[in-house]
């Protein structure tokens, strides 16, 4: 096994570089950037990434500072920029330079890969915070969103999967399949709104708040005296109630009927007759047995399940509960041309899911002593 760990470890080099490697010259097709973004400040034209979604216009008065920018038409117009049109040249090489763009495109990859090594990822383009603080800032929102959803989740699916299959075709295992399958169909942003319509003042109950983690006098404690202050912990849970919710509202189908499944087929299997023959209870059978075989299924779920709940799944919930974590802030990276927090997040996720894989196999092996990975036997 430390040979197939290291093995394993080693691989998500290249992995992680390929990865890195294409996303970088995606980007470099993609249009606009970071000065052209500027520009459109300058100009007045640019609302913002979310702004957009309120229907924010760039009719404001940015004329003014793009007139002190302005040198005349001073060989403007040739630029390759849009909206450089009337602005003076050096000013634009000025910007280049600022955000590096003053090198060949294999230049400034090589200088990122060699800053990633060593966990350098530099400050954000337009915020003055290095991208590290930046991802600290954020990252306990989604850390608690994804943690407590995927438990929350597993918890009470595979034990009613495990039910469901102990007592298939029984009214049980019909009306909670229909709960289950009408909770997976309805969007989790769409229960989102339900739940604040009904639970956060929005017409019925002012019962749960709106918005953040905790309570303003909770913010500024250290983690040693939150975690001792049960008054805190409390306020936590009581934020997060709203949000896990509704994340998880449709997470339960698929491991409810993934484990369900998965049990019905283990069942049906020669060795739980020849286990009940020898008079060993049902209890005994399913969890001695039956639940070792047949969660490696369920197991090989959970990376997708942990890594989506934890960054891609939350971008609305974060958006609608007002909760500023890291998958807000990767989208409002991506449409504002904030490379450096783009490159930096998308390197952060895919080292922390190929570390998920990794532990997902050494979860095989904890619940199935009989897996092997080094000789590829079982």
């Amino acid at each position: 096994m430390p040979a197939y760990i290291a093995r394993r470890l080693l691989l998500m080099i290249p992995t992680i570089f390929g990865i890195m490697l294409i996303s970088f010259v995606i980007i470099q097709f993609a249009p606009g950037g970071p000065v052209e973004r500027v520009l459109a400040q300058l100009q007045g034209a640019d609302a913002g990434a979310t702004a957009r979604f309120g229907g924010a216009g760039g009719d404001g008065g940015g004329g003014g500072m793009a007139a002190q920018m302005n040198g005349g038409d001073r060989g403007g117009g040739d630029s390759r920029y849009r909206g450089a049109q009337g602005l003076d040249p050096e000013f634009i090489a000025q910007l280049e330079a600022q955000f590096g763009f003053d090198r060949p495109a294999h230049e400034r990859f090589a200088l990122m890969v060699w800053n990633f090594a060593r966990f350098d990822f530099g400050e954000s383009y337009f915020r003055d915070i290095s991208v590290i603080d930046l991802v600290k800032e954020k990252l306990p929102v989604s850390i608690s969103l994804g943690l407590w959803m995927t438990i929350l989740s597993y918890a009470i699916s595979i034990p009613l999967g495990v039910k469901k299959a102990v007592r298939d075709g029984t009214p049980f295992d019909w009306w909670t399949s229909a709960v289950v399958i009408v909770g997976y169909a309805i969007p989790g942003f769409l229960f989102a709104i339900l739940l604040i319509v009904l639970f956060a003042g929005g017409s019925f109950w002012q019962i749960f708040p709106l918005r953040g983690l905790w309570s303003e006098q909770y913010a500024d404690m250290s983690f040693w005296v939150w975690v001792t202050t049960p008054a805190a912990i409390l306020d936590y849970f009581w934020h997060l109630a709203l949000p896990i919710t509704a994340m998880a509202i449709g997470a339960f189908a698929t491991t409810t009927l993934l484990t369900k499944n998965s049990f019905l087929d283990e069942i049906r299997k020669q060795y739980v007759m020849t286990a009940r023959m020898k008079g060993l209870s049902e209890r005994q059978v399913l969890y001695g047995h039956v639940f070792r075989n047949a969660m490696l299924i369920v197991v090989a779920g959970f990376p997708g399940a942990f890594i989506s709940a934890f960054f891609t799944g939350a971008l609305l919930i974060e958006t609608i509960f007002s909760l500023d974590g890291l998958g807000l802030l990767s989208f409002e990276s991506i449409v504002n041309r904030d490379y450096p927090v783009v490159f930096a997040t998308l390197f952060i996720f895919s080292l922390l899911g190929l570390v998920v894989n990794l532990i997902s196999d050494l979860t095989y092996v904890w619940i199935d002593p009989r897996i092997d990975f080094e000789t590829r036997e079982v």
